[in-house]
């Protein structure tokens, strides 16, 4: 499946449009990573538990806008974008949302 933040897909028309997809997951901070947060902040650097959380909260948010776009019938999923919101003291969601169509080679 071809997914990407952009209207269209370069060497491809939409065939079709099947509707607008979207797959989140909510996650929660876990307290040893708080901790080691804590630290990088007096001296500064990546906060690399977190960065692997995000990493892998946008992961599992792409893998179910996928299974819904291919639920729908689509080939690809145009337009995608994130966005995170603060779910309650130390949960927050990362939603990701697109256009799901099919998308066809050009005819000759």
């Amino acid at each position: 499946m071809i997914v990407v933040n952009t209207e269209t897909v370069p060497g491809f028309v939409v065939a079709g449009v099947k509707g607008m997809v979207q797959g989140n997951t909510v996650r929660a901070k876990h307290a040893g990573r708080d901790i080691a947060a804590g630290f990088k902040n007096l001296v500064g650097g990546e906060l690399k538990g977190y960065t692997e959380l995000l990493t892998e909260s946008r992961r599992q948010a792409v893998e179910r806008m996928m299974a819904q776009a291919q639920e729908l019938g689509a080939n690809a999923i145009v337009n995608v974008r994130f966005t995170t919101s603060a779910v309650t003291a130390g949960a927050a969601e990362l939603y990701a949302y697109g256009t799901a169509v099919v998308l066809k080679k050009p005819s000759a």
